[in-house]
C-alpha cells in the first residue's frame, strides 16, 4: 500500500473514530442535559459533521482542534455527574434492602410486600423479616421476559425449610413518573437499587400486573455456596446503600452484577457473551451445569414456564408452592 493510500486509510478510520464520539456525545447530552437538549444536540450533531467536512476537503487535522476542544470540554462535564440517594424514587423502589447477621439468623429491615392490583395501583407495605440460613433449602433463579428473547430480567429466589421465599432483585432506581429505557441506560440515566421482596410481590408483579413471560429453574448449588450467595447479596445491599451506583444496561445489569457476586464465590466460572444477553442466561447455565435436573434443555425450559401458573395463582397464600407445582 502506498503512502496516499495509507493516509486515506487513516483519514477514514480517524473520521469513524470522530463518528462514534460524536454519536456518544450527543447521546449523552440529550439523556442528561436538563435543559435546551434539542438545539444543543442539533448543534454538537453540526459541529461534527462540518469538522468532517472540512477536514476531508482541506485535509489539515488542525480543523478537528476545535471540536476536539469540545469534546474534551464534554467528557470533563461528564466526569462530574455522580450518583445519589437523593431523588424522589418511584414507590416501588424508595427503599433499599440491607441486614444484620447473628450467629446463622440474618434480619432484613426493608424487605417489599406490595399488594399489586395493576402496574400503578398497589398497596404499600415494607416489611422487616429474619431467616435462619440454617434452614435455606434451594436457590431458583427467575427470568423474566419484557422486550424480546434476548433481554430479560434475572431474580434470584432463595427457599426456606418452612416454606416461604425471599427474591433479591438487581434493579434500576426510576425516578417517580420515570419508565425505564434501556439507551438512558447507557449514559447515566438511572442509578443502581437492591430490592428484597416477597415472590407474591416481585414476581406477581411481573407475570400478572406488566404482563411479562417468566421462566424460573432451579440452581444445583451446595448449602455454603447458598448461604454465601444470600451474604453476598447483603454485602451487596451495604456498599449500594454506602456507594450509590449508576446502572449500565450492558455492564452493570441485573444479570452481570449477580455474575460478580457468584464468581466470588466460585472464581472459576466462565464468562460468556450470554451474560450480556441475559435471554440466554438459562442455556448458559444448562451449559455449565448449574441446573438442577437430569432432562434436556427443552424440556426444562418447558417445564420452567411459569407465567400461566402465576397468573393462576394470583394472590393465594401458596403463590410461591403453586408456581412450582408443573402440571401433569
Amino acid at each position: 500500500m502506498n503512502k496516499n493510500n495509507l493516509r486515506i486509510a487513516a483519514r477514514v478510520l480517524a473520521s469513524v473514530v470522530l463518528s462514534v464520539f460524536a454519536t456518544w456525545g450527543g447521546l449523552a447530552l440529550w439523556f442528561q442535559l436538563p435543559v435546551l437538549r434539542l438545539p444543543v444536540v442539533v448543534a454538537w450533531g453540526v459541529g461534527a459533521v462540518v469538522t468532517l467536512v472540512l477536514w476531508w476537503r482541506k485535509r489539515d487535522g488542525r480543523v478537528a482542534l476545535p471540536w476536539l476542544a469540545a469534546m474534551i470540554a464534554l467528557m470533563a462535564w461528564w466526569s462530574t455527574l455522580q450518583p445519589t440517594h437523593n431523588r424522589v424514587w418511584a414507590d416501588d423502589v424508595s427503599r433499599m434492602v440491607t441486614g444484620q447477621v447473628q450467629g446463622s439468623v440474618v434480619t432484613l429491615d426493608q424487605v417489599r410486600n406490595f399488594d399489586w392490583r395493576s402496574d400503578t395501583d398497589y398497596t404499600q407495605r415494607w416489611e422487616a423479616r429474619s431467616y435462619d440460613l440454617d434452614r435455606l433449602r434451594s436457590v431458583d433463579v427467575a427470568m423474566s421476559y419484557w422486550m424480546g428473547p434476548a433481554i430479560a430480567h434475572t431474580l434470584v429466589s432463595f427457599g426456606f425449610a418452612d416454606g416461604r421465599y425471599l427474591t433479591f432483585s438487581i434493579e434500576i432506581r426510576k425516578q417517580r413518573g420515570e419508565s425505564f429505557d434501556a439507551i438512558a441506560g447507557f449514559f447515566k440515566g438511572f442509578e443502581t437499587v437492591l430490592i428484597a421482596a416477597d415472590e407474591r410481590d416481585i414476581l406477581r408483579v411481573r407475570t400478572n400486573a406488566r404482563g411479562e413471560d417468566m421462566y424460573l429453574y432451579r440452581l444445583k448449588m451446595p448449602p455454603e455456596a447458598m448461604r454465601s450467595l444470600f451474604l453476598a447479596y447483603l454485602e451487596e445491599g451495604a456498599t449500594l446503600k454506602r456507594e450509590p451506583r449508576f446502572y449500565n444496561t450492558l455492564t452493570a445489569n441485573c444479570t452481570t452484577i449477580i455474575f460478580e457476586m457468584a464468581r466470588r464465590i466460585d472464581p472459576g466460572l466462565p464468562f460468556d457473551w450470554r451474560l450480556l444477553a441475559s435471554g440466554y442466561l438459562d442455556r448458559y447455565m444448562f451449559d455449565i451445569g448449574a441446573l438442577a435436573g437430569e432432562q434436556n434443555f427443552e424440556a426444562l425450559r418447558r417445564n420452567a414456564h411459569i407465567t400461566e401458573r402465576a397468573r393462576a395463582a394470583d394472590k393465594a397464600e401458596d403463590f410461591s408452592a403453586r408456581i412450582r407445582t408443573v402440571p401433569r
